[in-house]
C-alpha cells in the first residue's frame, strides 16, 4: 500500500474501462490489506484466499458505487469487514465451550490465570492465545469484531466506527456487551473447572 509510484485514480480509470491488467494491478496493490482484515476477522484462517477473492469480486461488481468521498483504501477496508462479518454469521453456531475442550497448554495457562501464578512458560503465550481465540469465537460476530479491533488491535473508538460503518455510540455499547459476555464465558469455563 506504500508504493507511492502507483497511480490509484489512473488505475480506477483503466478498470472502469474494463482494463484487464489495470485490474490485476488493482488487486495486486490492495491485497496486503485485504488479506491483513480476512485474517484479523477469521477465526481460523479458513479459504482465506477464498474470501479475499469473494471481496475482490465485491469491490469490482461496486465500483460504480465508489463516489471518492472517502480514500479508496478505506472503502475497500469497509467492504473487506463486512464480508467477513457476513462470513462469521454463516458459520454454524458452535457447541458450549468447556474445560475438556481445551488443550494441555490451554488448560495449564488458564489455571495459572485462576491461581493467579506469575511464573508461566514461554510457550504459554501461544496457548494464552489460543485460548481468547476461542472464547472470542464464543462471541456473535459483531461482539467478536469489536473486541478484536478495540482490544487486540487498539484501535480508537473513531477508527472502529469508520471501518464499520457503525456510529461511536454503537462501538461503545457493543464493546461493553461483548466485554460482559467474554467475562460471563469466562466464569462459566471457570465454573466447569476440570470435571
Amino acid at each position: 500500500m506504500a508504493d507511492e509510484s502507483f497511480d490509484l485514480v489512473g488505475c480506477l480509470t483503466r478498470v472502469s474501462q474494463r482494463d484487464q491488467t489495470a485490474a490485476r494491478l488493482l488487486v495486486e496493490h490492495l491485497y496486503p490489506l485485504v488479506i491483513r482484515i480476512v485474517r484479523s476477522h477469521l477465526p481460523r484462517r479458513v479459504a482465506e484466499e477464498d474470501l479475499a477473492q469473494d471481496i475482490f469480486l465485491k469491490m469490482f461488481t461496486r465500483l460504480e458505487q465508489y463516489q471518492g468521498k472517502v480514500p479508496f483504501p478505506h472503502w475497500v477496508s469497509r467492504i473487506a469487514v463486512t464480508t467477513c462479518i457476513d462470513q462469521l454469521r454463516v458459520q454454524k453456531s458452535r457447541p458450549e465451550f468447556r474445560w475438556a475442550d481445551l488443550s494441555e497448554s490451554e488448560a495449564e495457562v488458564l489455571d495459572h490465570v485462576l491461581t493467579n501464578e506469575r511464573d508461566a512458560t514461554p510457550g504459554d503465550a501461544l496457548a494464552a492465545r489460543e485460548l481468547v481465540h476461542q472464547l472470542l469465537g464464543q462471541l456473535k460476530p459483531d461482539d467478536r469484531l469489536v473486541i478484536q479491533l478495540l482490544d487486540l488491535e487498539q484501535k480508537t473508538i473513531a477508527e472502529i466506527s469508520a471501518a464499520t460503518g457503525w456510529n461511536q455510540t454503537l462501538v461503545k455499547v457493543r464493546a461493553f456487551r461483548a466485554r460482559r459476555k467474554l467475562q460471563k464465558l469466562f466464569q462459566e469455563l471457570q465454573s466447569k473447572e476440570k470435571p
